[in-house]
């Protein structure tokens, strides 16, 4: 498919060693705040400008009148797969440059399908490292600017993202496993388990993941989680209540 080579040129006018990415702009579809704020950081430290979708309704909607040069796509969106998204975007006349797809997921799993439907490149989470993220996107832009950034790209720090953000993404999961439980809806807590388990993943919390995990695993066995969903929401509502995650 053809590219645009627009927000390209820009790119290669305007980058320099202390911001890499300047003149970038990336669509990043996610829906964990938490997750978009470390990105939103990695950005902001590397120059590129950033908007965010956090649904395939709200992508469709961005990309209806705007041309990223990059678009970066989360897999587990709560309106369905972002492969599916990757198929639309890489058949768009003319292409973005870069589109990359995100997962906390198995690599090795979610790395071929993503490239199957599309995608350029793969990216695993946690998205902090700020070497990683600066590298994959100068490897698939595949452009050569007259400025070495390699010193600069390898002492840059990973991010730490604001705190109040994983408080509104826990809070928001707590949320959906209630109503799932309430309706008995085995999809939404399909979904609810794969956003906690990737939220838990980028902020180092050990007994939410394996929390995420444990119902990931009963439900994908194809037995009731209702019980496994109902601790993790008791443990979620009992670290924002003693202000563990703050």
């Amino acid at each position: 498919m053809e590219k645009s080579e627009s927000n390209a040129d820009i790119f290669v006018r305007f980058a320099s060693a202390r911001k890499p990415l300047l003149g970038l702009t990336i669509l990043l579809v996610e829906d964990s705040r938490f997750c978009s704020e470390a990105v939103r950081l990695l950005c902001l430290r590397s120059g590129a400008r950033l908007r965010r979708a956090d649904s395939l309704a709200a992508a469709r909607r961005h990309l209806a009148g705007y041309r990223p040069a990059v678009v970066m796509v989360d897999l587990g969106l709560p309106d369905g797969s972002g492969l599916e998204l990757i198929r639309e975007v890489a058949a768009y006349q003319p292409r973005p440059p870069v589109v990359l797809a995100t997962s906390g997921d198995d690599p090795a799993i979610c790395g071929p399908s993503a490239l199957a439907a599309g995608a350029d490149g793969f990216i695993q989470k946690p998205l902090k490292n700020m070497q990683v993220f600066q590298q994959h996107l100068l490897q698939h832009l595949q452009v050569q600017p007259d400025v070495d950034f390699t010193d600069v790209i390898s002492i840059q720090p990973d991010v730490n993202p604001d705190q109040l953000a994983l408080r509104e993404d826990l809070d928001q999961i707590a949320h959906l496993l209630r109503e799932a439980l309430d309706a008995k809806d085995h999809h939404t807590l399909t979904y609810v388990a794969q956003f906690l388990r990737s939220v838990a993943e980028v902020a180092k919390e050990t007994e939410l993941l394996n929390a995420g995990q444990a119902l990931s695993v009963r439900l994908a066995e194809g037995f009731r989680g209702f019980d496994l969903a109902r601790a993790a929401a008791e443990m979620i509502d009992g670290r924002l209540s003693e202000n563990q995650v703050i």
